[in-house]
């Protein structure tokens, strides 16, 4: 069983907490939370047997090999290496902005596939898919420079994280349908793209996740 205590393991996890979201594909992951004796809060993809409070917290779908980046538009990158390229600014904007590495990571996953010069048909761009009125406004003067998108997205994540305090969820459909959205529905707005877009940073999140705790 993977299991990783949110006020333990990492300076600071975002809080889950249970949102309904369709899961149109078959393959899905249940994560479970519960909070232990000392009250720490931990996840798991393993029902907790003979505890209280637990609760499905999301159905989340698993990451395929097939998924295509919302990003569609400048140069690809098909190189391995690319995973790992970009990993001393991760690891920079993690510890600055208090986030989880395999958060940063899974969102730069789903928004570009580790593309540092793509451009989303709406003009969003860079590895985090930063639009440029938000990149101007978190401080990016160059979105395609790799650690100033990173640090960019990073801090517009920690962000929306304070104003849905702390929920992961709600983080991340407010960083693909923005927070009016989120605030207007309160909830995940019931737009298949964001629906779709929460499942696939979840799935790749805790792929991430487990890896790290395998390569411990």
């Amino acid at each position: 069983m993977i299991r990783r205590s949110i006020l333990a393991a990492v300076a600071l996890i975002l809080a889950i907490t249970v949102v309904p979201v369709a899961a149109p594909s078959p393959a899905r992951a249940d994560i479970y939370t519960y909070t232990d004796e000392n009250g720490v809060i931990h996840f798991t993809n393993t029902p907790p047997r003979r505890r209280r409070g637990v609760r499905v917290a999301i159905r989340a779908r698993e990451p395929r090999p097939d998924d295509a980046p919302r990003a569609s538009i400048g140069p690809r990158d098909t190189s391995p290496e690319r995973y790992h390229r970009y990993d001393a600014f991760i690891r920079e904007a993690a510890a600055l902005y208090r986030l989880p590495e395999a958060f940063i990571r899974a969102v730069i996953r789903v928004e570009s596939d580790y593309n540092v010069g793509v451009v989303s048909r709406v003009g969003a761009q860079g590895l985090m898919q930063l639009m440029p009125g938000t990149a101007a406004g978190m401080g990016v003067r160059d979105a395609f420079d790799p650690r100033q998108n990173i640090l960019g997205g990073a801090r517009y994540l920690r962000i929306l994280a304070n104003d849905f305090s702390g929920d992961l969820i709600l983080t991340i459909a407010a960083y693909n349908a923005g927070p009016g959205a989120v605030q207007r529905y309160r909830g995940v707005p019931p737009y298949d793209e964001t629906q779709r877009y929460v499942q696939r940073v979840l799935g790749w999140y805790w792929q991430y996740l487990q890896a790290e705790s395998a390569a411990r």
